[in-house]
């Protein structure tokens, strides 16, 4: 098993390698430059010596090969620089937007795993039944509903409810703060986003749960299992269930390592100042250095979560990491 972790650890550098090259040329190549935007925008007067001075210090005027070398340290290191737009460091600015996404996240997939794995499961023991149509309707509908709209309802339904039973209309919090610092008021602003977007992303959860399990209940090693009069609950559970798990885990992976920057809108939605937000914002600022840094930390979010998939992969299956 360690050397099976120590591969995929390994091959986790040339992914980053590759995706900082992308990321960092990329926005070379797109028009316009920070240092105009700050002394004179797009079609105001700025002086050409400032202009120089102003590239100097940010590092601008170096060879490209010398900047995306220091930008590769930097990843290593975790030292992104300044930000070009505000001066500050770049892990200052992202550090509270970051714990408030990662809870997000993490929130929004426990919604997702406690709603999918059991009805999909569920649906497919109880396949072509009504049990199993009501579960189908349920996931259809997460999938055709997008979280921002199911975000807006929420915030309706909470502001004429309140208004309706108490006369006030309540609505979550506007400002962040830590779960360890405030838990009621952190989890009465951060519960419905991650409802909204948790029930959103279980709706794939669940159909790829009830097409897996489908395919296992047929395999040859369960009907060997029934023909031994082993309890259908020992059956699912044991038997089917782990070995059906393993699709499963890749989506909410997948899903998991998306909700870090992919929710630019329901962010908006709920007035929440997030890594989206801070990544549209900085892109639209041609922010460079803090826009590499947004990206690579989604990127090494997105390399993270396989490589904790991939180790679930061998613990569910062990002829994983035996080939």
């Amino acid at each position: 098993m360690l050397q099976y972790i120590i591969k995929r650890l390994l091959l986790m550098i040339p992914t980053v390698l590759g995706a900082a090259f992308v990321i960092f040329f990329i926005l070379r190549i797109v028009p316009g430059d920070v240092c105009q935007l700050k002394m004179g925008g797009d079609g105001g007067y700025f002086d050409p010596a400032q202009l120089e001075i102003c590239r100097k210090n940010l590092g601008l005027d170096q060879p490209l090969w010398q900047q995306f070398l220091t930008f590769v340290y930097g990843i290593f290191t975790f030292d992104f620089g300044n930000s070009l737009d505000t001066g500050k460091p770049v892990l200052e600015e992202i550090g509270l937007r970051f714990q408030l996404s990662l809870q997000i996240a993490l929130m929004a997939t426990l919604v997702s795993i406690v709603i999918a794995i059991p009805l999909g499961t569920i649906s497919a023991v109880y396949q072509n039944s009504w049990v199993d149509y009501v579960v189908r309707a349920i996931s259809i509908a997460g999938i055709a509903m997008p979280s921002f709209w199911l975000g807006i309802l929420i915030l309706l339904f909470l502001l004429n409810a309140t208004d309706a039973i108490w006369g006030v209309r309540w609505a979550p919090p506007l400002t962040y703060k830590p779960l360890w610092e405030d838990p009621y008021h952190n989890l009465t602003q951060l519960i419905w986003p991650a409802l909204a977007t948790g029930y959103r992303y279980s709706a794939v959860a669940t159909r790829m749960t009830r097409s897996s399990m489908l395919e296992v209940l047929r395999e040859d090693y369960v009907r060997t299992a029934r023909a031994k009069g082993l309890l259908e609950k020992i059956i699912i559970n044991r038997h089917a269930l782990k070995n059906a798990l393993l699709p499963v885990v890749t989506v909410i992976g997948i899903e998991f390592a998306f909700l870090m920057g992919g929710l630019v809108v329901t962010e908006q939605v709920f007035n929440l100042n997030g890594l989206g937000q801070l990544l549209v914002h900085s892109v639209t600022g041609k922010d460079y250095t803090m826009t590499q840094a947004i990206v690579m930390i989604i990127v090494l979010m997105f390399v993270f979560t396989n490589f904790i998939v991939d180790i679930l992969y061998a613990w569910l299956d062990p002829r994983i990491r035996y080939s």
